[in-house]
């Protein structure tokens, strides 16, 4: 086990994101670096109002603590109250256009004694469907786990879609991607190397999707679905999220933790989509769970 080439790793990658969404958007990250009083630190990075990112966020922390929270030991109850050390790489980007989709993904590396495990994946959240970038993400992402076994994919795929679910509303959050956790197999270089393989195709996965809709043009109607929408990621992110609720229960620090949010939500009573709109369309063929390769 060597923690401090997988943090070598990710911060690496944090300065390779950062580089990319500045070029894409022509705009600069603030970079906050922070301590925990508990113990650990990190940088937060993070671009607002720019022109073509209305806020993204680049995070990279590594923490220790005396007890390891329950959210974070889904899998090993018994290690919760445990001394831990955990790291990762969150990012978080919410394009101004709404055409551009919402993209989460997420590297991470927990270790409590001679326990470890890797977690991750990236996601996609089009507030408008097009089938060519779903098609696109999803062959990225299998690219990224076809070379440690073909079982990967579907099962991390499988796993994303029901993560990602937003319970209390019946649909999941976007059209999916790959999630892992817990992950463990053969040895820590195997592991290693598959969470280094999904994280390092993230910008193929994401970057040409972005370009190829940054121009489409818009308005009041498509902004404010784009709210309505944003407004479920608020709800999965406060209810549902393990990273988020991890953070929060041990003490992170909430600017950091909080700059997944959009930067506009909006909630409507009883509202339903136009029969025949795109806005139905994204309902009734892109917020189900469906193969796309």
């Amino acid at each position: 086990m060597q923690p401090h080439s997988v943090h070598d790793f990710l911060a690496g990658m944090q300065a390779r994101i950062v580089a990319a969404l500045e070029a894409a958007d022509g705009g600069r990250f603030v970079a906050d670096r922070w301590q925990r009083p508990e113990g650990g630190g990190g940088t937060t990075c993070v671009l607002e109002n720019g022109a073509l990112l209305e806020r993204a966020g680049v995070n990279l922390s590594r923490v220790h603590g005396r007890a390891l929270p329950p959210s974070a030991t889904a899998a090993r109850p018994q290690l919760a109250g445990r001394p831990y050390e955990a790291m990762g790489l969150s990012l978080i980007v919410h394009p101004r256009n709404p055409y551009c989709p919402t993209v989460h993904m997420n590297a991470r590396f927990f270790s409590a004694g001679d326990t470890w495990w890797f977690g991750g994946g990236m996601d996609l959240t089009p507030y408008y469907g097009f089938a060519e970038d779903a098609q696109h993400f999803h062959a990225r992402c299998r690219d990224a786990l076809m070379p440690f076994g073909a079982d990967y994919y579907p099962r991390f795929k499988r796993w994303c879609d029901e993560y990602f679910h937003i319970r209390h509303r019946a649909e999941p959050r976007g059209i999916g991607g790959v999630f892992y956790d817990d992950l463990a197999d053969r040895d820590f270089d195997f592991s290693f190397a598959l969470s280094r393989s999904v994280t390092e195709h993230f910008l193929a996965a994401y970057l040409p999707i972005l370009e190829r809709r940054r121009a489409l043009p818009y308005g009041e109607r498509e902004r404010s679905f784009q709210a309505y929408r944003r407004a479920r990621y608020v709800e999965f992110n406060l209810v549902y999220d393990r990273g988020t609720l991890f953070g929060l229960q041990s003490g992170g620090r909430s600017e950091s933790i909080l700059v997944s949010m959009p930067p506009t939500a909006a909630w409507r009573y009883g509202w339903q989509p136009e029969p025949g709109s795109p806005e139905e369309a994204l309902y009734r063929e892109f917020l189900i769970a469906r193969d796309w390769l």
